[in-house]
């Protein structure tokens, strides 16, 4: 098979009519070391408070889990819903676009089951 003929058997199976792979935006938005954790502590129990995310994400950083929760919400993955309280409640919970990715985590754990010991 030429490169040519690869080329297009491979487009045609997974490149968008743009020539751009739908999982690389995917990945980019999921990247980092902390987002998959925090995404898989909000499966678990939603809503979470920041507190809550810092003690399940031990040793992670003040900084690095608000870097991440910003990124998260910017890519609208999850929420942040912050109460006119004194002191100050802010809760983070998986969006609708969130939940989605429910279905992929179990497919990564059924995968990591049957091959990773």
């Amino acid at each position: 098979m030429t490169y040519e003929e690869f080329k297009e058997k491979v487009s045609s199976v997974i490149l968008t009519d743009d020539g751009n792979c739908p999982v690389t935006p995917v990945v980019q938005m999921l990247q980092g070391k902390w987002k998959l954790q925090i995404l898989y502590e909000l499966c678990i129990k939603c809503p979470m408070r920041f507190g809550e995310l810092k003690k399940m994400l031990k040793p992670i950083t003040n900084t690095a889990l608000t870097n991440a929760l910003k990124e998260l919400e910017a890519d609208d993955l999850i929420q942040r819903i912050q109460y006119n309280e004194m002191p100050l409640r802010v809760e983070y919970s998986l969006t609708l676009k969130g939940q989605d990715l429910l279905p992929v985590f179990y497919a990564i754990m059924q995968w990591g089951i049957k091959y990773i010991p």
